[in-house]
């Protein structure tokens, strides 16, 4: 079966085209600048190959039109027609309470996304124009949504509600959902591959690091706290998220800024985090360059990113009753040395005891980065939300066909 996942933006698509059961990536690619001046299409094959194609994209149809043309050109295409695709997987960003798993596209669930548009209007907006872009341009196509709320399903009441007036849960469904399910979901189960053990019976934690940033608690195989809340800006320092914050301090600033609802957003999601303490980037990559200068704002928000983690992971802990296995996936936690050293560093009473020498060798790659008499095994796994997206999308074809 050939997969087609979609992951589309308010500006891109980024796109990958897996063959399944063998899960082989076969192409993979972005469409950037959509509606915008200078829109171009970036293609790889599996065997390197790259090509870049530049165009008028004026919108998210004529963007998949782009790719289902790429990929079945006779020069720079990996199938000779388009009916080779079996089905097409869509990160949807938003489920709410409702969907606690992927689903079959059908007109329900686009009804569905349509309300929870004003639970995430940056990211459900786009993932719809995905969907209805690729029904009108091959209607026969069965198409299937994975949210990333999907796994925080599972967290107990107690853990995903607000102590707001109940009344407020009721009309406006105001709750922890908690996002990156996905990779949470993806990197535990490889991790538990890689031990040979059954996720049913751990204790793991697992934290994506990347310009945006959670941490999962997982026990016995289900999501059962998050660090993401109603929206993405809860819980870690981020790139230019700010993470949890006295609700005192927005509306002291709103009163002293003078400013509304909209702009405290932008502040606080778009100029706060590592880039408001470093005045620099949000980049930790270019950070930690001027950490290392001597900057000692970006000194201050490395310090601030690593001990948020590491309060996290404590609390999780305790939350779960221990801790077996630690998990860093994500763009800064693949690749992060003195990151991963940072968070780890005290927490060797949990049992967390990394061996730097492996540490400082592993980037990018899985790896099993504790000591070897290390009561809690800590990794770095890679995350792969593409090959989990295309995964179930197989599954519920395939579960939709025996039921026909």
């Amino acid at each position: 079966m050939k997969i087609l996942v979609l992951n589309c933006g308010s500006s891109s698509i980024k796109y990958q085209f897996f063959s399944l059961p063998n899960n082989t990536l076969i192409a993979k690619g972005i469409v950037e600048k959509i509606g915008m001046k200078g829109s171009f299409l970036k293609h790889e094959k599996e065997d390197g190959q790259k090509v870049l194609f530049e165009g008028e994209i004026l919108d998210h149809k004529i963007g998949i039109e782009y790719i289902l043309g790429v990929l079945s050109s006779a020069k720079h295409g990996c199938i000779k027609n388009l009916e080779e695709i079996s089905a097409v997987g869509h990160r949807v960003v938003h489920g709410g309470e409702l969907f606690t798993e992927s689903k079959l596209v059908n007109e329900d669930v686009i009804d569905a996304l349509e309300k929870y548009t004003e639970l995430a209007p940056l990211h459900n907006p786009p993932n719809l124009k995905g969907i209805y872009g690729l029904r009108s341009l091959i209607p026969s196509i069965p198409q299937v949504a994975v949210f990333d709320t999907a796994f925080h399903t599972t967290m107990p009441k107690h853990a995903y509600m607000y102590a707001i007036p109940y009344q407020l849960y009721q009309k406006y469904g105001i709750r922890r959902y908690g996002f990156h399910g996905t990779s949470h979901r993806f990197v535990s189960a490889r991790a538990c591959e890689i031990l040979g053990t059954q996720c049913k019976s751990m204790k793991i934690i697992t934290c994506h690091l990347g310009n945006g940033a959670s941490v999962c608690a997982i026990k016995d195989g289900v999501s059962v706290d998050t660090s993401m809340g109603f929206t993405p800006i809860e819980g870690l320092i981020m790139g230019s998220r700010s993470g949890d914050i006295d609700m005192g301090a927005v509306t002291f600033i709103m009163d002293k800024e003078k400013i509304g609802t909209k702009s405290t957003s932008v502040l606080f999601n778009k100029h706060s985090g590592l880039l408001g303490i470093s005045g620099i980037s949000s980049d930790m990559r270019e950070i930690s360059e001027a950490a290392n200068n001597g900057d000692e704002r970006c000194k201050l928000a490395i310090k601030m990113f690593d001990y948020r983690v590491k309060k996290y992971i404590g609390s999780y802990a305790a939350a779960m009753g221990g801790i077996d296995v630690l998990i860093f996936t994500g763009g800064i936690g693949e690749n992060s040395v003195t990151t991963r050293a940072g968070i780890c560093e005290g927490l060797e009473f949990l049992g967390i005891e990394l061996d730097d020498q492996i540490n400082n060798s592993s980037r990018g790659k899985e790896t099993i980065i504790s000591k070897n008499d290390s009561r809690v095994k800590v990794m770095v796994v890679p995350t792969n939300e593409e090959l989990m997206i295309a995964i179930d999308t197989q599954r519920i074809i395939e579960e939709h066909n025996n039921l026909c």
